[in-house]
């Protein structure tokens, strides 16, 4: 099975594929704040390898919500998509029972497609806009 450049082999992220459409994708920010040090008492390896198992992941740089770290986006599939879902985000997810209630999440449908568990609203965020480049 050949890699990509991430790491996820290609094979597992065609069985992550539902068939006719693409999947959830998991956005976790790992910059300065998210993912590091400064945010203790997290595996943050742990858990994104976790993610991993529910559905692809990008890492990204900062996502300009610092004092939301860690920083989780779950991006609808395109069937959730098509029904009108957008990006969840969640912010301080910081706790392996958190991860798991994403994982679980993502695994059903995601956005759009099932229903999000209440316990994930303690962690829902809405992201601030941010100004387009001038």
């Amino acid at each position: 099975m050949r890699e990509t450049t991430d790491g996820e082999a290609l094979g597992a992220r065609a069985a992550a594929r539902p068939v006719g459409g693409v999947p959830c994708r998991v956005v976790v920010c790992r910059d300065c704040c998210c993912g590091t040090s400064k945010v203790t008492g997290v595996d943050h390896a742990a858990q994104t390898a976790r993610l991993r198992a529910g559905a692809p992941v990008r890492i990204s740089a900062c996502l300009d919500v610092c004092d939301q770290a860690n920083v989780v986006v779950v991006q609808p599939s395109s069937a959730g998509r098509a029904a009108g879902a957008r990006p969840v985000w969640f912010g301080l997810v910081n706790d392996p029972d958190a991860t798991e209630d994403i994982v679980a999440w993502v695994r059903a449908g995601g956005p759009g497609v099932a229903p999000r568990p209440e316990i994930l609203d303690l962690y829902a965020f809405t992201p601030p806009r941010r100004r387009p480049a001038p």
